[in-house]
């Protein structure tokens, strides 16, 4: 499964990473690298809660446009 993920430092230096078509599921870490690892694990793990819990795995995003 392919998801799209966000990085974004934070006010001390961490990178955040979160999967916008999982609610709630983000993580971080030091580097981009580690950010990337964490969100893997954090995707897995929210994946099989979504499962046991009877939700969808994810949530659709879409791409819009807005003026400029």
């Amino acid at each position: 499964m392919k998801l799209l993920v966000t990085l974004e430092p934070d006010e001390t230096g961490m990178i955040v990473a979160e999967c916008p078509s999982i609610p709630g599921c983000v993580s971080q870490g030091q580097t981009e690298a580690e950010a990337l690892d964490n969100i893997r694990e954090a995707i897995s793990g929210c994946l099989a809660a979504r499962e046991a819990n009877g939700l969808p795995l994810t949530i659709e995003v879409r791409e819009v446009e807005v003026p400029a």
